[in-house]
Parts: structure tokens; sequence; C-alpha cells
């Protein structure tokens, strides 16, 4: 990535999960986007994002540095902290875990799996947005968009 483009903080989480369902997908070169995001969705990662810890480790490090963040060496200021305090939110909201599930006797995901899974999508898809707007399209993988 360009030096000169600055990712917005709100799609850290975003470029996380991203770059991790590639990760499985590259891994599995058989598996289609569902199916890796569906593994996604039983890592220590999804459990790390949907319980809020991965927000929480992150605002604990930028209250320490006194909100400047290590990656940009930027300093975070307070509507941001609101926006990223709501992303947070609604990762635990749409991205709720009880444990087994995701598959019902029928074998069809449940409701609030399906929630998960398609909150999943959206990210990774402002994520795809966001390089093709700053004319980064070698970040692109997945190819959620096409």
């Amino acid at each position: 990535m360009s030096a000169d483009i600055d990712k917005p903080y709100v799609l850290r989480v975003a470029e996380l999960i991203y770059l991790k369902v590639a990760e499985i997908k590259k891994e599995n070169s058989e598996m289609d986007n569902i199916q890796a995001f569906e593994i996604f969705m039983t890592t220590k990662d999804y459990d790390l994002i949907s319980s809020g810890e991965f927000h929480d480790k992150w605002f604990l490090e930028l209250k320490n540095n006194k909100f400047v963040d290590k990656i940009t060496g930027k300093k975070i200021n307070n509507e941001t902290m609101r926006l990223l305090e709501m992303q947070k939110d609604s990762m635990i909201k749409f991205l709720l875990k009880i444990p087994k599930l995701y598959y019902a006797k029928s074998h069809f995901p449940l409701e609030i799996s399906q929630r998960a899974f398609d909150h999943l999508w959206r990210v990774c898809e402002s994520y795809e947005m966001w390089c093709k707007e700053t004319k980064q399209e070698k970040l692109i993988t997945l190819q959620i968009l096409n």
C-alpha cells in the first residue's frame, strides 16, 4: 500500500476480517467465499471481534498512548473514537456468538448466524470499496463486489 494513502480507522477491523477470510480461502483453493466466511466465524479472531475484545484492546492501547495510533503515529480525535465505539457496539450486536448456533438439524444457518454472516460480508464489501476508491485494486483478492 502506498504510504500517502491513509486508511480510515473504521476500516482497521474490516481489513483484519478481509485478510483472515482471504487467508482461509488461499489455504483451501477449492473453497468459495461463502465457505471461507463460515470458517472465519469459527476462529479466535472472530471471537475477539464479536466479543468487543478487539476494540477494547485497541482502545486501551490508544488511551495508554495519549490516543496516538501506533500504526499511523497520528492522534485519534474524539469524533473518530465515538465512531469506533459505535463500530464496536455494532460488531457485538451483529456478530453475537452462541455456541453451536450455526447449524440447526436442517443444516440451514439460523437467523442470528445469517445476520452475523451478512454483517461480515458488508464489512468486507466496504473494505473492497475503499480499495477501489483509492485505486488499490491489488489489495482486492476476494472479489466480493463482482
